[in-house]
């Protein structure tokens, strides 16, 4: 019945979506990059904490 959209459909919607946020683009993807940041900085800690409670655990 209905497929993904094709390269007209996607352009106009991308059209559109410039009208609408086009003046609050920059700080919309500035605050998108921070959220990556952070993201990225709490996997990493999530990513090391095991490390450090199985040493704890070899030191008992």
């Amino acid at each position: 019945m209905f497929g993904l959209p094709g390269g007209w459909e996607l352009l106009v919607v991308l059209g559109i979506v410039l009208l609408l946020f086009g003046n609050r683009l920059p700080s919309v993807m500035r605050s998108l990059g921070q959220s990556i940041t952070e993201f990225k900085k709490g996997a990493k800690e999530a990513e090391q904490e095991p490390e450090k409670i199985d040493d704890r655990e070899a030191k008992v």
